[in-house]
């Protein structure tokens, strides 16, 4: 007998209950500025109130992710996540078997960790190729940000922080905790205008090695990410 849509179904909802199959929940970065998305085009992304703020490039390491359910840690894993504006298929990481535990807290750290930074260059979101890292006596760049902004007094009014670094005082990893509730669906927003109006950019528009404005600015960057 050729089996039916509902048997099929039936077989698989089957395997999920008897863990055959591992269903997965999902953790989605939406970078935004403001109340609005942030979308970038070939042209950048266009602030639509007066302070003019184009942003051309976002990335970002995330890693160490974990799940902590009334000061316990009940669920981790050990890989690294670049995402990228510019590329919506990276903003979602699936988390595997987070249906049987209860959980009200993530934790993951901005950047990678000074071990995987003294191991060289690897692959997959860690390859050189994707263009987040340096050299070896400087390790990855945890954080890309570029755009322009009419306070900058620079070639074009640019603006470029590239944020690194893993060496004792200048270690600008950052882990972020975020307080949720219990679900599948986990959804953390990073809004750049809280960033940007929090620096003086007619000052600091350039950082671009490893150094204490990059540590002070990574810190500054972790304070935007949020659950609403």
């Amino acid at each position: 007998m050729i089996p039916t849509r509902k048997h099929l179904y039936l077989l698989l909802f089957g395997l999920i209950c008897t863990g055959l199959v591992q269903a997965q929940g999902t953790l989605s970065f939406h970078p935004c500025y403001g109340k609005d998305f942030l979308q970038l085009t070939d042209s950048g992304y266009q602030s639509k109130d007066k302070d003019s703020i184009t942003i051309s490039l976002f990335r970002f390491y995330v890693s160490g992710i974990e799940l902590w359910n009334d000061g316990k840690r009940v669920w981790e894993e050990k890989n690294y996540h670049l995402i990228n504006a510019s590329d919506t298929s990276t903003f979602k990481i699936s988390l595997s078997n987070i249906y049987t535990i209860n959980y009200n807290k993530i934790i993951f750290n901005l950047g990678i960790d000074s071990t995987t930074n003294v191991s060289g260059a690897m692959g997959g979101d860690l390859d050189p190729m994707k263009g987040m890292y340096w050299a070896w006596q400087s390790g990855y760049i945890n954080v890309k940000l570029e755009g322009t902004s009419p306070l900058c007094k620079t070639r074009n009014n640019g603006f470029e922080f590239h944020l690194g670094g893993y060496h004792t005082p200048v270690n600008a990893l950052q882990t972020i905790e975020l307080p949720l509730k219990s679900s599948d669906k986990i959804e953390v927003f990073i809004d750049l205008k809280q960033l940007l109006t929090n620096i003086d950019l007619s000052k600091t528009n350039q950082l671009m090695s490893p150094s204490k404005e990059a540590v002070e600015l990574s810190r500054k960057l972790s304070k935007v990410f949020e659950i609403r």
